[in-house]
């Protein structure tokens, strides 16, 4: 998943569990600025050197040794790089090592080395996840279900040379809802699909809800992060002007019963941009009869 966080600010509206009011023209124009603010530093993490839409590639290991590199005769092949970058073997129990050809040229965390041990995202804990860099590209392991697979990045990689821009809604501060929170004791269990066709069980803490046009809503967040909640949703602008399959929505954690749900700031996951990703789907539980016009729409590069 994507484990950005990203924080709202506080403006009281007219709607959800709030006392209605006009925002002053000041209020309104602070307001604008603070999401444009937001949208250009998501706008750059994007399109960074290693962002996501410098994925080139997800290769799934085979148990035993993969050899690897960009020619042709290899198990995994790349789409940049040397014509044989090295072997990266798979133990039963998980365990991964590379080791590299005497000319691969390549470094494992920015180290000339011969042999290492590769440690994935999920077990990397507070650290980051090796990475073998070669020229412009690299890969890191992932594990997805049980499975661990290559995910190769190129920094110029066309997904993100020739990107088309984001589009988004107009800021509209009507979207910023401020949402009751009813907290679960013990956390219920959600299923998430992904577009991997697999299914976690992810602990929810609660849930928010807020009305809108005299309607009732409720949205279940996951906490992949200490101090923000995560919401994976979709709407009846899902397929049609917003991408169809989920938007990705971070919030600050619930204060005197309320969580704040500003859609303005509700985004496309990695795999809007790059078949090479591994995102998840909005649950049925998060799918809402309701069109939320506000945050990013689809991405017109497509892919």
């Amino acid at each position: 998943m994507l484990r950005t966080a990203v924080f709202a600010f506080a403006l009281s509206l007219g709607v959800a569990a709030v006392h209605a009011q006009t925002p002053s023209h000041t209020d309104v124009n602070d307001f604008s600025q603070q999401i444009a603010q937001w949208r250009s530093a998501r706008l750059n993490n994007l399109t960074a050197p290693s962002g996501w839409l410098s994925l080139i590639g997800l290769d799934w290991l085979q148990e035993g040794a993969n050899r690897v590199g960009s020619a042709a005769d290899n198990d995994i092949v790349l789409k940049a790089g040397p014509a044989h970058l090295g072997v990266v073997t798979l133990a039963k129990d998980g365990a991964v090592h590379i080791a590299l050809d005497k000319n691969s040229g390549a470094t494992v965390d920015g180290k000339a080395v011969q042999e290492a041990d590769l440690v994935d995202d999920m077990h990397a804990g507070n650290a980051s996840p090796s990475v073998v860099a070669f020229g412009s590209a690299s890969f890191l392991v992932i594990e997805r279900d049980g499975r661990k697979a290559l995910r190769v990045k190129d920094s110029n990689a066309e997904t993100r040379t020739h990107f088309a821009g984001l589009d988004n809604f107009p800021a509209d501060p009507s979207w910023r809802i401020v949402a009751d929170w009813v907290p679960f004791n013990p956390p219920h269990e959600l299923e998430i699909g992904s577009v991997l066709g697999t299914i976690n069980k992810e602990k929810v803490p609660g849930k928010a809800v807020f009305h809108r046009d005299g309607h009732t809503y409720e949205l279940m967040p996951i906490q992949e992060e200490p101090d923000s909640l995560f919401f994976v949703i979709a709407d009846r602008t899902s397929g049609r002007e917003t991408y169809g399959a989920a938007r990705f929505l971070y919030a600050d954690l619930p204060k005197d019963g309320k969580v704040v749900l500003d859609f303005n700031r509700a985004y496309n996951p990695p795999c809007a941009f790059t078949p090479y990703a591994t995102c998840p789907l909005a649950p049925p539980e998060n799918r809402m009869d309701l069109a939320v016009t506000a945050g990013e729409k689809k991405y017109s590069g497509g892919h």
